[in-house]
C-alpha cells in the first residue's frame, strides 16, 4: 500500500480545514516545499496536494506553489481542487504533476469526465467524497443523489483507474478512518483505491493495508505528530 502524505494549500501556505471548513483553518507552514521535503526526507515516494483557493475558483492560484512542490519532491504526485476544465489540467501536467484529481465536475458533467480520461488516460483521477452514503460536492456544501459506492463503480465502467475516497465525517476529526467502506470498495472494484479522511495512527495504516486499498492520505495526523511517517510507510510497504 502507498502513503500519500498531503499537503493543502491556501494563499501558498500549507494549512488544514477541519471537516472541510475554511473558517476553521490552520497553517502549519509558510513554506510547503519544506513540508514535501521532509515528506521525501522521511520516505515518501507519493505525494497528495489540494489547491483550497483553486477549488473555489476553478483556477490556478497555487501554480507557482505547485511548481515548488515538483522541484523539491521528487516523487508522484497528484494534484485536486476545483479542476474543472482541459486547460487547468495541462497546466498541471505540464507542469510535472503526475495525476489531477477530478471532484464535483466528474459528478456534474459526465461528458467532461469521458472526454478527459479519453485524453489523458491514467493521469486522470476522481476524487468521491462520501457524505452520509452519498457523493458531496462544491467543497462538500451539497450532497449529490448519487450513493457513493454505486458512483465508485460507475467510475469504473467510465474507465477512470484511480479514485480517491473521502468519508467527510471522518476527515480532520482524528478518530479512525471509516475501514469497512473501504474494505467494501476493494471487493467490488478493480480500479485503485485511495483511502482518505481520519487516518490517525498506525493502527489505521495497519488495518487499511488490510483491506486491500491501494493507497492511503495521511493528513493532520502528520503534522501533530500523530502518526510518524517513516513509520507508516514501513509499515505500509512491509510484506511480512
Amino acid at each position: 500500500m502507498k502513503i500519500f502524505p498531503a499537503i493543502d494549500l491556501y494563499a501558498g501556505k500549507a494549512v488544514r480545514l477541519f471537516k472541510g471548513d475554511y473558517d476553521k483553518m490552520t497553517v502549519y507552514s509558510n513554506h510547503p516545499e519544506e513540508i514535501a521535503q521532509d515528506f521525501f526526507n522521511k520516505g515518501a515516494r507519493c505525494m497528495h496536494v489540494v489547491d483550497l483557493e483553486g477549488a473555489k475558483t476553478g483556477e490556478t492560484p497555487n501554480i507557482d506553489t505547485i511548481n515548488k512542490l515538483v522541484k523539491t519532491f521528487n516523487g508522484e504526485i497528484e494534484v485536486g481542487g476545483g479542476i474543472r476544465s482541459e486547460a487547468v489540467i495541462e497546466k498541471y501536467l505540464s507542469a510535472g504533476v503526475n495525476r489531477v484529481i477530478l471532484g464535483t465536475i466528474a459528478v456534474e458533467n459526465q461528458n467532461f469526465l469521458v472526454s478527459a480520461v479519453k485524453e489523458f488516460g491514467d493521469k486522470i483521477a476522481v476524487g468521491v467524497d462520501i457524505k452520509d452514503g452519498f457523493v458531496a460536492i462544491k467543497g462538500w456544501t451539497e450532497k449529490s443523489c448519487f450513493d457513493g459506492i454505486e458512483f465508485c463503480q460507475k467510475m469504473q465502467d467510465l474507465g477512470v483507474k484511480t479514485i480517491i475516497c473521502t468519508d467527510v465525517s471522518k476527515d480532520g476529526v482524528m478518530q479512525g478512518a471509516n475501514h469497512q467502506l473501504y474494505k467494501t470498495l476493494s471487493k467490488k472494484l478493480q480500479l485503485n483505491v485511495i483511502a482518505s479522511g481520519g487516518v490517525s495512527s498506525i493502527t489505521d495504516v495497519l488495518r487499511l493495508k488490510e483491506t486491500g486499498v491501494y493507497g492511503a492520505i495521511i493528513g493532520k495526523a502528520y503534522y501533530t505528530g500523530a502518526i510518524k511517517l517513516d513509520q507508516a510507510i514501513g509499515v505500509a510497504n512491509d510484506d511480512n
